[in-house]
């Protein structure tokens, strides 16, 4: 399929293809799938049932088929214990000798107060949230490892590594502490509130949003974190100090206006950030306002890229309309190239489509077009692929995720509707680096 230029109309569209997995109960997923060094798809279907937690799955393109490998709660070793199951993942796979680890996260909540928060008042028989633990797969031998469990009964929201010295990193949930885990020696060491108290604050006082996405520089180790305040914080793991950035900050007139006392939006946090090893900087995006920017942690320095919503967004000037903006942000294969999975309008004289959309509740986000964008950094080069359909016409919806093959193949996980009932689970969109963006070729391995 032609790509769509810079200058021109979108009349093309892409077409994605919708996997089945079998799990009946899949609900929204964050981050959760990610392309593996051997060529297959993990990735996690999210669960609100209290009988049944999250489920991991592979995808192998080799064979076309999509493979059952664990319950969450059953690899976190909680099975018929009754507590709150580990509903979900908000975290991507990092490999690390030949390991994925990952972390879990609670899936149902309880609103006080008008703020969603881990429950409180649970079921009879049932106890409350024993906390997200951090675990490793092994796709060699197909054996699950519970590493170590978030004190305190907080989930975990966010996740990075440090593959040179064998440090992972999480933020927790509500709270949003700053928790380092040592690969090595399985030591887990808190280290602190990174935003007033997290999203378990009181709202215009102490409440923050946390951060969805960090980074580590491999040459001095330090961990990288955005606030709501818009402030960047870094992390020093040789002197063990958490500090802040001096010279470089998010809060910009380009990403707007935030209260970051108030619940609703990312505030000026990053939404998803990348470590670019060509460049040794980091490309990042802003929720809501859909802006591509550049951080060089080495210089303290941060500028304003390029606005890498859809055309059509960009053309009516809207935001995004899910005001938390979009996690489907990644560089590519080539290190090169961002993919972004955002939202667009739909045409005013389109008919609303039933199904999958209209089925279900919107977990605050309007009903919208997805469209996939890449934007080649060295040649500054924006392209709108041009919105995304499944093969009857109904669209993908609540998109938060991205994986990027080898070959280009995108993959994400996304409603649709099956057998009469919304479910949310893979679906994927051919490969672009053959046929829509010739110059990234020479990158295929």
């Amino acid at each position: 399929m032609k790509a769509v230029s810079n200058d021109s109309p979108l009349t093309q569209h892409l077409e994605a293809k919708r996997y089945y997995s079998g799990f009946a109960l899949a609900s929204d997923t964050y981050n959760a799938i990610t392309a593996a060094s051997d060529g297959r798809i993990y990735y996690i279907l999210s669960s609100e049932s209290y009988e049944q937690g999250g489920k991991m799955y592979v995808y192998d393109p080799q064979t076309n088929e999509t493979q059952l490998l664990a319950d969450l709660t059953d690899i976190c070793g909680e099975a018929g214990k009754k507590a709150i199951p580990q509903g979900k993942s908000h975290v991507r796979f990092y490999e690390y000798e030949g390991k994925l680890y990952f972390a879990t996260h609670c899936n149902i909540y309880e609103t006080i107060d008008g703020i969603p928060g881990l429950p409180q008042h649970v079921p009879d028989g049932f106890t409350t949230y024993p906390g997200g633990h951090i675990l490793s797969y092994d796709p060699a031998t197909g054996a699950f490892k519970d590493l170590a469990i978030a004190p305190n009964g907080e989930g975990i929201l966010t996740m990075t590594i440090d593959r040179v010295r064998g440090y992972l990193y999480v933020l927790t949930w509500p709270l949003g502490y700053l928790i380092q885990y040592t690969i090595a020696t399985r030591n887990l060491q808190p280290i602190g509130l990174t935003c007033g108290r997290g999203e378990a604050g009181t709202v215009g006082d102490d409440y923050r949003v946390i951060c969805r996405s960090t980074f580590v520089d491999p040459s001095d180790g330090r961990l990288y974190l955005s606030t709501a305040e818009g402030d960047i914080l870094t992390y020093c793991p040789d002197k063990k100090t958490l500090n802040k950035v001096d010279g470089a900050h998010l809060r910009l007139d380009y990403f707007g206006r935030y209260d970051p006392t108030r619940p609703g939006s990312m505030g000026y946090n990053w939404r998803k950030i990348s470590w670019s090893a060509s460049e040794a900087v980091a490309y990042g995006v802003h929720g809501n306002s859909g802006y591509l920017f550049r951080f060089d942690p080495r210089q303290s320095t941060l500028t304003v890229v390029e606005r890498i919503t859809s055309e059509p967004s960009k053309r009516s000037g809207m935001s995004d309309q899910f005001r938390y903006g979009y996690l489907g942000f990644q560089l590519g294969p080539d290190d090169t190239t961002v993919y972004y999975l955002t939202g667009g309008p739909i045409p005013a004289d389109e008919k609303k489509q039933e199904g999958a959309e209209s089925s279900v509740k919107e977990s605050g986000s309007a009903q919208e077009n997805l469209h996939l964008v890449t934007y080649h950094l060295p040649t500054f080069h924006y392209q709108d692929h041009g919105p995304i359909y499944y093969a009857d016409g109904t669209r993908p919806s609540h998109v938060n995720s991205i994986a990027i093959g080898a070959d280009g193949t995108i993959y994400t996980l996304a409603r649709f509707d099956y057998e009469g009932h919304s479910v949310q689970d893979l679906i994927k969109i051919s490969s672009l680096l053959a046929n829509s963006y010739p110059f990234l070729t020479d990158h295929i391995p």
